[in-house]
C-alpha cells in the first residue's frame, strides 16, 4: 500500500487526492481480485461543510467543479497506468452509483440536486469489454430511459461474465436452506461484450 515506492512522476499523474486509485492498481498487481475505492474528495467552498462525498443536495455545481477535476485526473491516470502495464484487458474498472441525480436543479439550495432513481449511469472500462461506446440513453430531460432500460441486474450480469461467473447457473443458499440464483435477470449488456 506504500505509494512512496512508485516514481514521483507517476504519483503526480494520479494527484495527491487520487492516490487511493494508485493503491488500487498496486493491489491488483499483487493479485487482489476485487478492489473498491471510496472516492471521497473534500473540497473547501465557503458556503458548505463538505464531508467529501457526492450527495450534492446543496451546492451541486460549486462542489462538483473541483471534485470532478480531481476524480477525472485519478480515473484517467488509473486507466492509463493499467493500459501501459498490460492489465486493462484483465481488469474491469467500474464507476457506478446506486441512482442518478435529479434532472431538475434546486433541491436544498438553488443549485442542489436530489436523488433520482428513474435514471442513472454506470461507467465500465477494460475487463475485455468493448470500449469507446455509449449504451442506452434517456429522454431529452434526462428523466427516464428511452427504448430498452438497462437495470442494475444487467450491469451485474455483465460484470459476472468478466469474472467468469455464470449467474444463470450459480446459486447461493438463503437463510432457509433454499438455493437462490445470483440474479433474477442474468442477461448481460450485449453491446459491451466483445
Amino acid at each position: 500500500l506504500d505509494v512512496e515506492r512508485e516514481p514521483i512522476t507517476l504519483r503526480e499523474r494520479y494527484g495527491a487526492a487520487g492516490l487511493d486509485f494508485l493503491r488500487a492498481r498496486r493491489l491488483v498487481e499483487a493479485g487482489v481480485s476485487v478492489v473498491s475505492v471510496a472516492a471521497r474528495f473534500h473540497v473547501r467552498i465557503p458556503e458548505a461543510n463538505d464531508p467529501g462525498g457526492w450527495d450534492t443536495h446543496a451546492y451541486n455545481f460549486k462542489l462538483l467543479r473541483p471534485k470532478l477535476t480531481i476524480y477525472d485526473q485519478a480515473v484517467a491516470a488509473l486507466l492509463s497506468d493499467l493500459d501501459v502495464r498490460g492489465l486493462l484487458e484483465d481488469v474491469a474498472v467500474v464507476i457506478w452509483g446506486e441512482f442518478g441525480r435529479q434532472p431538475r436543479i434546486g433541491d436544498v439550495t438553488p443549485d442542489g440536486r436530489g436523488h433520482w432513481g428513474a435514471a442513472g449511469f454506470a461507467f465500465v472500462a477494460g475487463g475485455g469489454l468493448r470500449g469507446g461506446i455509449t449504451v442506452g440513453e434517456t429522454d431529452r430531460r434526462g428523466e427516464r430511459p428511452r427504448f430498452r432500460p438497462y437495470r442494475s441486474q444487467h450491469v451485474l450480469a455483465t460484470l459476472y461474465r468478466v469474472l467468469g461467473v455464470n449467474p444463470a447457473l450459480t446459486t447461493l443458499t438463503d437463510h432457509t436452506g433454499r438455493p437462490q440464483y445470483l440474479l433474477d435477470d442474468p442477461t448481460p449488456i450485449a453491446e459491451l461484450l466483445g
